[in-house]
């Protein structure tokens, strides 16, 4: 297996989700009804939320990386968390944070 390959995606996807990072969205929404009517701040708030969860996501996402990343330093990477078994070349190429193979993918989400 490849590792500098995966390594390669896997840093590309840190650095595509940290140069998205967009702080300003997520900011208090002023409530002053003299400043904006009521349907801004309905929108500003759910903005604001969309923002808060995105960001979640963005987290997990960095923290997902960062262990696939650390599997990679320790020799770990490519084999299932679940059976312990090479997980296919084809689904860390469509996700290099995988942690479980198709199978135990399966299980998990049954």
């Amino acid at each position: 297996m490849d590792f500098e390959h995966f390594r390669g995606l896997l840093l590309a996807r840190r650095a595509a989700l940290l140069a998205d990072a967009d702080g300003d969205a997520a900011a208090t929404v002023e409530l002053d009804q003299t400043r904006q009517g009521r349907l801004s701040r309905m929108d500003a708030m759910q903005q604001q939320a969309m923002a808060a969860a995105t960001g979640q996501r963005r987290t997990t996402e960095l923290a997902r990386i960062d262990a696939a990343l650390a599997r990679i330093d320790s020799g770990d990477y490519g084999l299932c968390l679940g059976c312990d078994e090479e997980i296919a070349p084809a689904r860390l190429e469509i996700d290099p944070a995988a942690t479980r193979c198709i199978s135990c993918a399966a299980k998990a989400e049954s």
